[in-house]
Order: C-alpha cells, then sequence, then structure tokens
C-alpha cells in the first residue's frame, strides 16, 4: 500500500536517516560511559538524536555543565576525525538527488564538521542548506532547529515534511508543527505519522504548489 504526502520543503536529520553512523557512535560513547560506570543500555538510549553536551547532562546530572560543554567539543573532533563503518542509509543518494530542484534542508544535532565528514564517509552530497549545532541554542527534542530549517527554506512548517528516525527527533518535529516520516525500524515506535524501512521506499514526484512523497 501506498501513501501520498504533499509538501513545500522536506527536512532531513543526518544521522539514522541519511547515514548509518551506529558503530562509530556506540564505540565512542560507551568508551566515554565506561569510566563513569553508566550503563551501556542507558547510553545507547539517550545519545541518539541529542547533541552530546544534552546527553552528557542526562548521564551525568549533578555534574557542571561546563565539563559537559568541554567534553562534548573533544567528542566532536573525535567523531569526525572516526568515520570507520559509517555508510549510506539505503536510498539516500537517489532520494538527496531527487531533492534538488526542491527546497530541503539538513537538520543534524552533528557541527558542520561531523556532518560533512560523515555525509562524504557515505558518498552523500551535502545539501547547500543545513541547521547544525553551531545555529541552535537547544538541542533535540526542542523545535528550535527545525523552526530554522524551515526560515531557512521559506516555507511554513506546516508545509514542511521532517525524515527523523529518533526519538528526540521527532518530539521536536512535532512540537514545530511538523509532520514525520520516521526511517528505520526504532521510528515507528515514537509515533511519526508515517513510515519506511529506509529511503529506498520513498519517491518525489513535483506538483504545482511543490511535491509529493509517495511512501511505500
Amino acid at each position: 500500500m501506498t501513501e501520498t504526502i504533499s509538501a513545500r520543503a522536506a527536512l532531513l536529520d543526518m544521522d539514522g536517516t541519511l547515514v548509518d553512523s551506529t558503530a562509530v557512535v556506540e564505540r565512542l560513547w560507551l568508551a566515554w560511559a565506561e569510566p563513569h560506570a553508566i550503563d551501556p543500555a542507558t547510553v545507547l538510549r539517550v545519545v541518539h538524536g541529542r547533541q552530546g553536551h544534552q546527553s552528557m547532562a542526562i548521564m551525568l546530572p549533578d555534574r557542571d555543565h561546563a565539563i559537559n560543554l568541554s567534553e562534548n567539543r573533544d567528542m566532536l573532533a573525535r567523531e569526525a576525525s572516526d568515520v570507520d563503518g559509517v555508510i549510506e542509509i539505503a536510498g539516500a543518494a537517489v532520494f538527496l538527488s531527487s531533492l534538488r530542484e526542491h527546497a530541503h534542508a539538513i537538520v543534524t544535532s552533528a557541527d558542520l564538521r561531523l556532518m560533512t565528514a560523515r555525509m562524504q564517509a557515505a558518498g552523500l552530497s551535502v545539501p547547500p542548506l543545513a541547521v547544525t549545532a553551531e545555529n541552535v541554542s537547544a538541542s533535540k527534542p526542542d523545535p528550535e532547529g527545525f523552526l530554522l530549517g524551515a526560515k531557512l527554506v521559506g516555507v511554513e512548517p506546516e508545509d514542511c515534511v521532517v525524515f527523523e528516525d529518533s526519538a528526540a527527533g521527532i518530539q521536536a518535529a512535532h512540537a514545530a508543527g511538523m509532520r514525520v516520516v520516521g526511517v528505520g525500524s526504532h521510528a515507528r515506535a515514537h509515533d511519526p505519522e508515517y513510515h519506511v524501512d529506509d529511503l529506498t521506499q520513498v519517491r518525489v514526484v513535483a506538483t504545482d504548489r511543490g511535491f509529493d512523497l509517495v511512501i511505500g
């Protein structure tokens, strides 16, 4: 069964949506957590979709946040230099190509350096417009990033469709008043309006008002 979503812009998360960075995220974050004796299951539940300093604050709530900010800068640098195992989510390259003539942007919790490193490692072109960690004051699940993305592409929030995989990202998109296509097996549990296993299940069809996303 197929579903059709009319849109004027697409806002795209990166990790778990366009690129599969699970291997490096788990490798580096579990190494960070080990000296703090944080349960690995807790780490993997918390870190996806958020900026690193916010993840640290959740897992170490009594620690001075200045330490989190400093360690997050170090973590971002390590992540950008370690792209071993980063691969394309199936269908991402074709999907990005099909959006080339339409309004779209990446909205990611990564900084610019990390976004560029992971997209290049996965063999994907970086869209001209992106909202990265440097551009916002609050991390997902706050809607700031998606609202800024809508402003960048010049489209009202209700006319944007978000592609996301994480709980924090889906919550952020809904808080911004946007519809969500959940990507991957974990996304379904977080109540997106639509769901795909990967991006091979999405087609972009131009319309007079923008484009249709044909799902399925």
